[in-house]
């Protein structure tokens, strides 16, 4: 049992006892005083239950604690059925009812109820009287927690550099930042941060006993900190830590003036080791006194949680890492062997290596491992030990998880309750945060104490401060800068293994040795097929089971009758189940053995072909998570939801069948997720549909949500207005769908634009996707949407008229799709505004917009130049945007003009296009710019009015274009150039700045002749290319007669490449044998190849040759021992023709 656990859950029995107090439910006459009673027991053994916690090593107290244990989760259980009773039939008594519905909650009927529960409540109330009574001992009173930590540790400055192994590179880390100027302060702080065991006392003695370090400062202080943060102690340590200095009993006013005569003046060095302070106060107490020194001087703090960090005033934190595998190894084979010989025995070594990959790159763990095992010569030792969690391992004999627990006995009890829970999940796996916090939820683990703060949010307050303490690694942050999910630390899972005790488990293929105590169970994949053949009678005896849990994300398909048993078997056992989890089960109709489980906060239906909910599942009111993502079949919901009155969370994203909502969900007022709204398909509200005008009472959803069916109609233009959109403050992306519009009826354009206006969101959104609307103008809200950090604009057929959004300051990803009216993306210039031109936009996707032109209709710039189409192309060309990264254009032909693009990184995209922007893009800062040998026709003129007209453009704002050092496009990875087919000859100049491209695919340009790769000896282009792929390029010749075979020479990178479908492929160049790292060769549909060239025997790295649909002829050369060009390939291992 983890620790916190019971008094968690008793101050929960308190919550529900008196909020059943505040209710007025008619089956409360009657035991009402049994109810006070309870609460007067609970009171009373809650108060003990934090001193009984602490003193767990006592034999006595840990049997007390098991008795009480039972007890207080069924005094849970039974409030909650009694709440869950108490407010169905006010509920339905509240509403029309049958007779027969009537005579069911009849007054004799609740008197019958009244008896039962109340027989309940004296039973329980007296067995707990009974367990408080017996206890034979002493335990003090508590109210509130106290943060106790017992750490009984000295360190000093003093280490043996040999002793170190694996962190040479983070001493040089840490001394450069001690020794770098920090211009803000003259005492600048360093935190040093990581989980327990990582070495940071020894890194921190590594860097103090630095000689470099030594030369820096003029003093130099350690001290270990540890659990006692106290002003006077600190002092004295410092002061005697000091050389030559001594100290007797001193008060507190002579020590902090002994203290700055010491500092004032000197760059020092303070090493603060082993800091477990939170508290504010007590450390500007100490600061106040250390801010004397000289410039220069530093502060190290060595810490396990980023909240001490963050509370001293941290100028950087430095996050420390594990070992990397060869380090780990070394400081293993240190500890483990007597000789190098034995380190060298195979088998040993290959146990060896995988008991050290369980460590994790912790130096303690290995350390201790390795100190374990080096008395043990036999593989079976090696081998049980390495088939072993380090939970499972004699404690006495191995420090790494009492090490790691410190952490967790300072954490308050609730997050303690939070933390054992993480061990449901597998190592290694990627946890979903949303999901964990409302699986917390679901379970009781959180209090908000602030009705103005949700649960959620409290949630994931708890998860921060879980992650801060280093509980949790691997942080992911979604695109919106929001964390999305992390990795538990194998040691940290060992530990929420440990504290769990039995309490919490995964589930071991054909195990059967569960425990009585089992409260949380979850399985993966595999053992999912195991429990639904058959599951083991030692699980269904854990009657008091409340999680359920499935984890792997890819389960089979089951058949509906093995799905119904294992249902049914569930329901049928674990009635106490908060969550439970039927993911992917193949479930068509839910049993209706799973209306038993009232208890029940989180259902997860995901992905099972369910056409329609039982009328029952209302009946299931405590559901505050319902997910039926991906039930493909589902084509309605209950209309009856709005029973289930505390739903927090209904994800119905992937349901492509549901084609209305009913209209009882205007009711669920908890709401905080409703990922899709679905409008009926007909164009007026259907009876028991919903329509817009229910979102109205949801202003505290949050995350995704998508409308879709949205038509012009008058009436939904108003319910729009009516579902006051602009209020939604918490929603991060919004999705709006209309129907395709097949009529083009005019008024309903017009409509749509009314109702587009009138779905105005908050401008906190950070996402934005709109399809199918079919309006002229788009809505001018969307300059406000200043958030904004990924907008989607797609099928908008007839929209003209776009807001000016390039001012967007947090605009990462732009999506222009299927905008066939659309000529300009802008209609108006903001290049002569002050503010930044995108400074934030990194990809941008351009397609099917075949009438766009450029990026602004009208020019802002001072002056006239000749003509309007010169005037727009100077000042777009003028700019470029200032981080992008990723641009694909696809099948907009007409589009000539548009900022320009030199930073690109990750990929361009060009299909169906023209060239002209790439080609201006090229040839900025290129000093031969009016060369006409060096550019095309068509591109004379750009540059030449680029040249005139530049002064005009040069006061502008934002990021101009000028000759550069870096070259345009130097840093792309990755260029497609598909499907046009007005380019003959790739420019040479486009090859040399291209200097750290590794991907080229070159598809159906049809007029291309060459790629001139290696114009001379002293000349070669695209030296780090790894993948080429030319396809439909029939002009195209590769060979030419050239005998110093310099063709190709450059590409010494090039590990895959691929011909399709180029007719005149006559020959290979000789130079492919030039292609030395070459290990994937594919011909695909090129008729005229007729043989392959000499240069085929020098690949020697090639390891693939496929040739497809290629010439008779050549299949006959290359045929295995006789054909004639067998011996330029027979060297290559597999051969596909």
């Amino acid at each position: 049992m983890a620790e916190g656990v019971l008094f968690n859950i008793a101050e929960g029995i308190i919550g529900s006892l008196q909020k059943l107090a505040r209710e007025e439910f008619g089956l409360l006459y009657g035991v009402k005083d049994e109810l006070k009673k309870l609460e007067k027991t609970v009171k009373k053994i809650k108060t003990v239950l934090l001193d009984a916690e602490e003193k767990k090593a006592n034999h006595e107290v840990t049997e007390w604690l098991k008795s009480l244990e039972d007890a207080v989760y069924d005094v849970d259980d039974l409030l909650d059925e009694f709440y869950t009773e108490a407010r169905w039939r006010q509920m339905v008594i509240g509403n029309k009812i049958s007779k027969q519905v009537r005579l069911f909650f009849s007054s004799s009927n609740q008197l019958v109820f009244r008896l039962k529960i109340g027989h309940k409540i004296k039973e329980i109330r007296e067995t707990l009287n009974v367990i408080e009574t017996d206890r034979g001992f002493h335990l003090d009173e508590r109210l509130q927690e106290a943060r106790v930590l017992t750490r009984e540790r000295e360190t000093h400055s003093f280490v043996r550099k040999e002793e170190i192994i694996g962190r040479d590179k983070e001493k040089r880390e840490i001394v450069g930042l001690l020794l770098d100027p920090i211009p803000e302060e003259n005492v600048s702080i360093i935190s040093l941060v990581g989980i327990g065991g990582l070495g940071k006392t020894a890194l921190a003695q590594l860097v103090f006993n630095d000689e470099t370090v030594k030369k820096h400062f003029e003093l130099k202080i350690w001290i270990c900190v540890s659990d006692k943060f106290e002003l006077n102690v600190l002092v004295k340590k410092i002061i005697e830590s000091a050389p030559s200095r001594t100290q007797g009993n001193l008060e507190l006013d002579q020590l902090q003036n002994d203290l700055r005569k010491l500092i004032d003046g000197k760059r020092y060095l303070l090493v603060l080791d082993d800091v477990w302070n939170e508290n504010r106060e007590k450390w500007l107490s100490l600061k106040s006194l250390l801010m004397g020194g000289a410039r220069g001087s530093r502060i190290l703090i060595t810490t396990r949680s980023k909240v001490v960090a963050n509370i001293s005033d941290t100028n950087k934190q430095y996050i420390l890492g594990g070992l990397e595998k060869k380090e780990s190894w070394s400081l293993f084979k240190q500890m483990a062997f007597k000789t190098e010989q034995e380190s060298e025995n195979p088998s040993i070594k290959e146990i060896g290596e995988e008991i050290v990959g369980k460590c994790k790159g912790i130096p303690l763990a290995i350390r201790t491992t390795g100190r374990m095992l080096y008395s043990k010569n036999q593989e079976n030792e090696w081998l049980a030990f390495k088939n072993n969690d380090l939970s499972k391992v004699n404690q006495e004999a191995i420090d790494i998880l009492p090490t790691l627990k410190l952490s967790y006995d300072i954490l308050p009890s609730h997050l303690k309750h939070c933390f054992a829970y993480c061990s449901l999940f597998p190592k290694d796996y990627k946890i979903d945060i949303k999901t964990l916090v409302n699986l917390w939820v679901a379970q009781g683990f959180v209090k908000s104490l602030d009705q103005n703060e949700s649960l959620e949010d409290v949630g994931y307050k708890y998860f921060l401060e879980l992650a801060w303490r280093s509980f949790f690694q691997e942080v992911t942050y979604d695109e919106f800068g929001m964390i999305s999910s992390c990795k538990m630390h194998d040691l940290m899972h060992d530990l929420a293994k440990s504290v769990s005790g039995m309490e919490i488990t995964i589930v071991v293929e054909k195990e059967d040795n569960f425990s009585e105590k089992l409260r949380h169970v979850s399985s993966n994949y595999s053992i999912g097929l195991w429990l639904i053949e058959k599951i083991p009678t030692s699980l269904l005896r854990a009657h008091k089971l409340r999680t359920f849990l499935y984890v792997d994300e890819y389960l089979p398909s089951f058949h509906d009758d093995e799905s119904k048993s294992f249902c049914n078997a569930i329901a049928s056992n674990f009635k106490s189940l908060r969550m439970l989890s039927l993911y992917e089960l193949g479930i068509r109709a839910l049993p209706n053995s799973v209306r038993k489980l009232r208890h029940l906060r989180y259902l997860d239906l995901r992905g099972n072909p369910i056409e329609r909910l039982p009328k029952w599942i209302v009946r299931l009111q405590n559901l505050q998570t319902l997910n039926l993502s991906y039930c493909d079949m589902l084509v309605e919901l209950p209309r009856d939801i709005n029973k289930l009155f505390n739903l927090r969370h209904l994800m119905v994203d992937g349901c492509i069948r549901l084609n209305h909502m009913p209209d009882g969900l205007r009711e669920l007022t908890c709401l905080r997720t409703l990922d899709r709204f679905v409008l009926s398909k007909d164009s007026c509200i259907s009876r028991g549909s919903a329509g817009l005008s229910v979102l109205n009472r949801f202003n505290n959803l949050t995350g995704n949500m998508s409308i879709e069916n949205l038509w012009n109609g008058k009436d939904m233009v108003s319910e729009a207005i009516s579902a006051n959109m602009k209020e939604k403050q918490s929603l991060t992306s919004l999705s709006l769908r209309w129907k395709v519009n097949i009529t083009g009826d005019v008024n309903e354009a017009e409509n749509g634009e009314m109702l587009l206006e009138a779905l105005q969101p908050h401008s906190n959104l950070k996402e934005l996707s709109v399809y199918f609307f079919d309006g002229v103008k788009f809505a001018g809200w969307l300059s406000s949407l200043t958030n904004i950090v990924n907008l989607r604009l797609k099928e908008c057929k007839t929209c003209q008229y776009l807001p000016s959004f390039d001012h967007f300051p947090r605009l990462k990803v732009l999506t222009l799709g299927g905008l066939n009216a659309l000529e300009y993306i802008s209609d108006a210039s903001s290049s002569a505004s002050r503010i930044p031109f995108f400074p934030s936009l990194k990809k941008i996707y351009l397609w099917n917009c075949p009438n766009l032109k450029g990026w602004w209709k009208q020019s802002a710039l001072i002056g006239s130049p000749t003509t309007e189409y010169e005037h727009q192309h100077i000042q777009q060309s003028s700019l470029s945007f200032p981080c992008l990264s990723l641009l694909h254009v696809c099948n907009c032909p007409n589009l000539t003009s548009m900022p320009l693009y030199p930073h690109l990184e990750d990929e361009l995209s060009l299909g169906n296009t023209s060239l002209k922007p790439l080609e201006e893009t090229m040839m900025i800062g290129d000093e031969d710019i009016l060369a006409p040998a060096e550019t095309t026709s068509s591109a004379c003129t750009c540059c030449s009015l680029f040249s005139i007209f530049s002064p005009l453009v040069s006061g502008a704002s934002g990021p101009h274009v000028s000759a550069s050092s870096s070259s345009p496009l130097s840093k792309l990875i990755s260029l497609e150039i598909i499907e046009i087919e007005d380019i003959e000859c790739v420019p040479e100049r486009w090859l040399r700045n291209l200097t750290s491209l590794k991907q080229l695919f070159l598809f159906g340009c049809r007029r291309l002749r060459c790629i001139p790769l290696s114009p001379s000896s002293s000349v070669q282009h695209l030296t780090t290319l790894d993948y080429l792929k030319i396809a439909k390029c029939n002009e195209l010749d590769l060979w030419k007669d050239d005998e110093s075979f310099l063709q190709w020479k450059s590409l010494r990178s090039l590990r895959t490449l691929h011909i399709f479908e180029c007719d005149r492929l006559i020959k290979l160049p000789e130079g492919i044998g030039n292609l030395t790292s070459l290990s994937e060769l594919e011909i695909f549909g090129c008729p005229s190849l007729a043989s392959l060239p000499e240069g085929m025997c020098r690949l020697t790295s090639l390891e693939t040759l496929r040739i497809y649909n290629c010439s008779g002829g050549l299949r006959q050369r290359c045929k295995k021992e006789r054909g004639e060009d067998w011996s330029k390939i027979a060297h290559i291992p597999n051969i596909y023709i």
